[in-house]
């Protein structure tokens, strides 16, 4: 890997892996009406406009980062594999929609709301918002199985390929827990900080940062002593980045983040900043951010009421400083470890767990 600065490497991941996208998407697009039929390919299309849809791609970065620094050189097996775990996190995308009712991401509409407007517009029969999220599963399931086809035919040793499969789904039954977690503590009576931080950890650490990094080294023949090596350093800049995130979600500019900034409130998802304002604010404060929780009929005053609520008692300040602080054990785990890597990756990934900090989306 060329010595690049962060962002230009990161550019040129991201190039690698949309172009082995679109190739991928224009092949099961040709071949699934004529093996299908229309209604699978208008499902199998839905998935792939949201597997086109970007985003920096982090994780399939991650992937080819992982690779590269223990490494390996086979570009193109590489870039198939970072291909595979992006199709890994569209299908989480996709269920992760329907599981928060979200309208919108990436500033388009969510798979199932695309597929609710497929069955009106072929006035079909039954209920359309119920068939746009039961076709939107089958598109999610299809996808999920063919990023599991493409890492079962990576053309390498196939020790390390079954080890790779095996780390990835292992990451997604954590992942599912995680996600568990999350969806249990907007509706339990009492939710407790520590719960908050498993669903953080166990829904996006493991799943955003350690589980491509594990991936790409284990494909380049890396051993427990690289992977448990990277293993603080990938967990503190996930944590890092899901804190980010939560902020993002309620101060985001929704012309930014391609989502509502009122979804998180109206879906009642505790996070840390949350926790935070629960116990520190007053107790009238308190009643009217609990009231707004949950609440379907979320307001524009009701919203801004909270975002006032969160930043005047201090817990978007003590959220930023957590991300801040794990982000520091991060970069000081990665620089413990930093002899082991090229130094080139190694300095991507200090990076990337600044730029996190920094992003608006």
């Amino acid at each position: 890997m060329d010595s690049l600065p962060f962002t230009e490497q990161l550019a040129a991941y991201k190039k690698a892996i949309d172009s082995d996208i679109q190739a991928y998407s224009t092949h099961i697009h040709q071949t699934t009406g004529g093996q299908y039929g229309e209604h699978a390919r208008a499902v199998t299309d839905a998935y792939l406009d949201m597997l086109g849809r970007g985003g920096k791609r982090i994780r399939g970065a991650l992937v080819m980062a992982g690779y590269e620094m223990c490494g390996g050189t086979d570009r193109h097996m590489i870039t198939r594999a970072a291909t595979a775990i992006e199709m890994i996190h569209a299908y989480i995308l996709i269920i992760d929609d329907i599981q928060d009712r979200s309208k919108l991401r990436r500033g388009k509409p969510t798979v199932h709301e695309m597929l609710a407007a497929y069955h009106r517009n072929n006035n079909l029969k039954g209920d359309s918002s119920h068939v746009g999220a039961a076709l939107a599963l089958n598109a999610a399931l299809t996808g999920g199985h063919a990023a599991q086809v493409l890492l079962a035919g990576l053309s390498v040793d196939a020790e390390l390929r079954m080890k790779a499969i095996g780390i990835v789904n292992a990451t997604m039954i954590t992942t599912a827990h995680g996600q568990t977690t999350d969806i249990i503590n907007e509706v339990a009576p009492e939710v407790s900080e520590e719960d908050i931080k498993h669903a953080l950890e166990w829904k996006t650490a493991h799943y955003t940062v350690l589980n491509p990094l594990c991936v790409g080294m284990v494909l380049a023949g890396a051993g427990c002593e690289d992977t448990n090596a990277i293993r603080e350093y990938a967990l503190h800049t996930g944590r890092a980045f899901q804190i980010t995130d939560d902020i993002i979600g309620v101060f985001g500019d929704d012309l930014k983040t391609g989502k509502n900034a009122k979804d998180d409130i109206r879906e009642g998802k505790r996070t840390l900043l949350i926790a935070y304002a629960l116990r520190h604010a007053s107790a009238k404060d308190k009643k009217l951010l609990l009231s707004c929780l949950g609440n379907d009929a979320l307001t524009d005053e009701g919203f801004a009421a909270c975002r006032h609520i969160l930043t005047s008692c201090g817990a978007l300040e003590s959220a930023r400083a957590m991300a801040a602080g794990h982000a520091e054990q991060a970069v000081r785990s990665l620089e413990q470890y930093q002899s082991r890597w090229k130094p080139e990756t190694v300095a991507f990934l200090r990076g990337l767990t600044a730029g996190l900090l920094g992003r608006a989306a």
